[in-house]
C-alpha cells in the first residue's frame, strides 16, 4: 500500500467520522448552513506526516554548541517557540473545524436511511406532454402501426373456433337412416362447429351406396375416432387465416404527462410572550431539518414563515426563529392568514401543501375547538402537523396539541409531535414525515 492509498483511505475515515445525523440535528449548529447546503461537522482526523526537528543539529558528537563556559547550566535544554514557558498573551483563533457539505437531496437521502423513511413526492403541475411507447390500440391508423401481432392471433383464435373434423362428421352422415337434419342435431350435441349449409352440402355429393355403411351411430363412432384441431395442424399445418376488419389493430403511443413536483411549506410559530428562548430554538431545530428534506424532495421548494401572537402577519426566514411578542395568543389567525396566501398564491391542483405550526400548546379560550380544527380540516394540505414545545413539561393551560391530536386521532394527514428537549427533536420530525410517508 502506497502513499497516496494511505492517503485516501485516511480521507474515507474522515468521512465515516462525520457526526451522526441524528446527533448533528439534536445538538448541532444549524446556523452554519444555508437553505441550499448543509453543512456537518466532521471530526478531524489528522493526516500522517514527517516532523523535522526546526533546530540546527552538528555532527555526531558534535553537541550543542561546543563547550560550555563555566557557570553556564548544563542538560537544560534552550527554551523554544511554542513551549508555553514565554510571555504573551492567550491565543484569540479559533480552532480548526472541518465539515462535511452537502445538498438538500443529499440530506434528504442521509435522513431516509437513518430513519427508515421513503417518502414519494407527488407530482402536481403538468409541464410537459409527451409520448412514450406504443402501447395503446385503437381500432383506425395509419398502415404502417397495424399490429400484425394481434391481427395474426385473432385470426388464428377464429380458425381453432371454426374448425371442426370433416371426415368424422362425414361418418356421420354415413349412419343408415340418417339426414342432414338429425346429423345436425347430432353435431350440436357434441360440440362441433359446423354449419346446417356444409352439412347439406356434403351429403349431397356423397355416393348412395355409402349412406348406409353405418347400422347406428354408436356402431360408427366406437369404430372411428375423431381427430382434434391441434393433432391435426400438426399434422395438415394451416393452409390460410380468416382475417376480418374488426381484427385490425392500430398501436399508438401512450401520452406521459410529466409533472412538476412542486412544494409550498407554510411554516407558523407562536412568537407570544410565554414563547422564550429554549422554546423558539427546539421550533428552530425541528423546522430546519424539515426544510431541508422537502427541499431535497421535490423540484421546486417554495417557503412561507407566518409569526402570530394574537394576530398573523408574515416575516422572512431570517426573523423567524428570532422575534418575541408581548401579546397574548390566538392560532386561528395564523391559520387565517395560511389558508389567504395558499388560495391566491399555491393552488391545491398545482402545489404540493406542508402546513407545520409549532408553539407552547397555550391558545385563547375555545380557539383550537372552535376555529383552529375545523380550518385545519378545510385547508387541502398533503399533510398538517403541531410540534409542542415544552422543555419544562406540559404547563396546566397547554391544551392546543392535545385537542388536536385527540381531534384527528384517525385522520391520516395530521401529525401531532412534542418536543420538551433537543433529544425528543429526530423523534418528532420521524413522527412528522412518517405520516406523510403512510399517506403517501
Amino acid at each position: 500500500m502506497g502513499l497516496r492509498d494511505d492517503l485516501d483511505r485516511y480521507r474515507e475515515v474522515g468521512e465515516a467520522k462525520r457526526e451522526d445525523l441524528s446527533e448533528f440535528i439534536q445538538y448541532g449548529d444549524l446556523g452554519q448552513s444555508r437553505p441550499d447546503e448543509v453543512k456537518i461537522p466532521i471530526k478531524i482526523v489528522d493526516l500522517p506526516e514527517f516532523v523535522y526537528d526546526p533546530r540546527d543539529q552538528g555532527g555526531v558528537g558534535q553537541g550543542q554548541g561546543g563547550t560550555p563556559d563555566v557557570g553556564d547550566p548544563v542538560g537544560e535544554p534552550e527554551p523554544q517557540p511554542g513551549d508555553g514557558d514565554e510571555d504573551g498573551d492567550p491565543g484569540e483563533e479559533p480552532g480548526e473545524h472541518e465539515y462535511y457539505e452537502m445538498d438538500p437531496e443529499e440530506f434528504a437521502q442521509e435522513l431516509d436511511e437513518e430513519l427508515g423513511l421513503d417518502l414519494e413526492p407527488k407530482g402536481k403541475k403538468v409541464v410537459e406532454e409527451k409520448e412514450g411507447d406504443f402501447t395503446d390500440m385503437t381500432r383506425t391508423g395509419p398502415a404502417s402501426t397495424l399490429d400484425f401481432e394481434q391481427l395474426f392471433k385473432k385470426g388464428l383464435k377464429r380458425k381453432l373456433a371454426m374448425d371442426f373434423d370433416e371426415e368424422y362428421v362425414r361418418e356421420g352422415l354415413r349412419v343408415d337412416g340418417w339426414g342432414p337434419a338429425r346429423v345436425y342435431e347430432w353435431t350440436r350435441r357434441n360440440n362441433v362447429p359446423v354449419s346446417r349449409a356444409w352439412i347439406e352440402e356434403a351429403y349431397d355429393s356423397l355416393p348412395a351406396d355409402e349412406r348406409g355403411r353405418w347400422d347406428s351411430i354408436e356402431e360408427m363412432e366406437a369404430e372411428v375416432d375423431r381427430e382434434s384441431t391441434a393433432a391435426r395442424i400438426r399434422r395438415e399445418g394451416v393452409d390460410q387465416i380468416p382475417f376480418r376488419r374488426e381484427d385490425e389493430r392500430y398501436r399508438y403511443p401512450e401520452i406521459i404527462e410529466e409533472r412538476e413536483k412542486n412544494v409550498v411549506v407554510v411554516n407558523i410559530r407562536d412568537v407570544s410572550g410565554s414563547m422564550r428562548q429554549a422554546k423558539r430554538e427546539l421550533v428552530e431545530r425541528t423546522f430546519t431539518p424539515l426544510d431541508w428534506y422537502l427541499t431535497g424532495k421535490y423540484d421546486n421548494a417554495e417557503f412561507v414563515y407566518i409569526a402570530h401572537d394574537a394576530d398573523a402577519w408574515e416575516v422572512e426566514r431570517e426573523e423567524f426563529f428570532g422575534i418575541r411578542s408581548g401579546g397574548g395568543t390566538r392560532i386561528s389567525s395564523a391559520y387565517e392568514l395560511a389558508a389567504a396566501v395558499l388560495e391566491e398564491r399555491y393552488p391545491w391542483s398545482e402545489w404540493n401543501r406542508y402546513v407545520f405550526a409549532a408553539g407552547d400548546s397555550e391558545n385563547s379560550s375555545n380557539d383550537t375547538e372552535k376555529n383552529v380544527i375545523p380550518m385545519m380540516a378545510e385547508i387541502p394540505a398533503n399533510l398538517h402537523a403541531y410540534v409542542e414545545t415544552q422543555p419544562s413539561g406540559n404547563a396546566i393551560n397547554a391544551t392546543h396539541a392535545k385537542e388536536v391530536d385527540d381531534h384527528f386521532d384517525e385522520r391520516g394527514n395530521v401529525a401531532v409531535a412534542y418536543v420538551n428537549g433537543p433529544e425528543d427533536v429526530v423523534d418528532a420530525i420521524y413522527t412528522i414525515l412518517s405520516t406523510e410517508d403512510d399517506e403517501s
